[in-house]
């Protein structure tokens, strides 16, 4: 018997990185498994390797119509969720704001923040009492780093919503929580070094914020995501569980 025998999951963003990583988790762990993603192949990828208990469907959370047939698809299985991970998100590694267009900022924003809110808000119909949220915030919304406003600026507005939510939906039972991943080696990481040659100076760099001198691997967030899906964190609401190697906490 696994930890999440007998529950079903949603991941978004579970083409690969720490959505991904998660979706090997859960699964290991006994859970049937939603996995979505705007990659069709890398996500048929994902499945096979994920095995039966996985299900994908091709998703957009920034498009509500992607989002209403998600959830159509779900409840045309029948199928209630115990456990919500809105995990897709992602933004550009510099937007400073004096070169910020309206394209990039409604692109992130329609991403992290408008894709999280209707996900979670289209799945309630559809969710058990006692079931987890987790979303995902970042380290970045704790700093003032140059060229990251809308991308730490939209983590900032996820934080703030998890809070609002584990308040109304606390007389479910249900629990909404934030994961708060520091540097992870993820593709979507080595996307924003501009080139393959960069990758790994960039994410060296990166890792070098913290104490522990390395970046995250995605399988370690996961562990962390599993936690706050789990029984083992029912009495936790409302919190950030920092997954940062000490970057906000020793280095602030």
């Amino acid at each position: 018997m696994g930890q999440l025998t007998g529950r079903t999951a949603l991941i978004t963003g579970a083409s690969s990185g720490i959505g991904r990583a998660a979706a090997q988790r859960f699964v290991a762990e006994g859970a049937r498994v939603y996995v979505t993603g705007r990659r069709s192949e890398a996500l048929e990828e994902s499945v096979r390797e994920l095995g039966d208990q996985a299900i994908a469907v091709p998703n957009d959370v920034s498009d509500l119509d992607d989002i209403d047939a998600l959830f159509a698809r779900i409840a045309a299985d029948a199928a209630r969720l115990d456990i919500v991970f809105a995990n897709a998100g992602g933004g550009d590694a510099d937007q400073p704001l004096h070169s910020l267009t309206p394209e990039a900022f409604d692109r992130t924003f329609g991403t992290n923040v408008r894709g999280t809110v209707f996900t979670v808000q289209r799945a309630l119909p559809i969710l058990n009492d006692g079931a987890s949220i987790v979303l995902v915030g970042s380290s970045s919304a704790r700093r003032g780093t140059a060229g990251f406003g809308v991308y730490s600026a939209t983590k900032a507005a996820v934080r703030q919503f998890g809070r609002v939510w584990a308040a109304e939906l606390a007389p479910r039972g249900v629990r909404v929580n934030t994961v708060v991943p520091g540097p992870t080696d993820t593709p979507g990481l080595r996307g924003l070094a501009g080139n393959p040659e960069q990758a790994d100076e960039f994410v060296g760099r990166l890792a070098g914020s913290t104490p522990l001198g390395r970046a995250a691997d995605p399988a370690e967030i996961a562990d962390a995501v599993l936690f706050l899906a789990s029984s083992q964190s029912s009495f936790i609401t409302g919190s950030e569980l920092f997954v940062d190697g000490g970057e906000v906490q020793v280095y602030p």
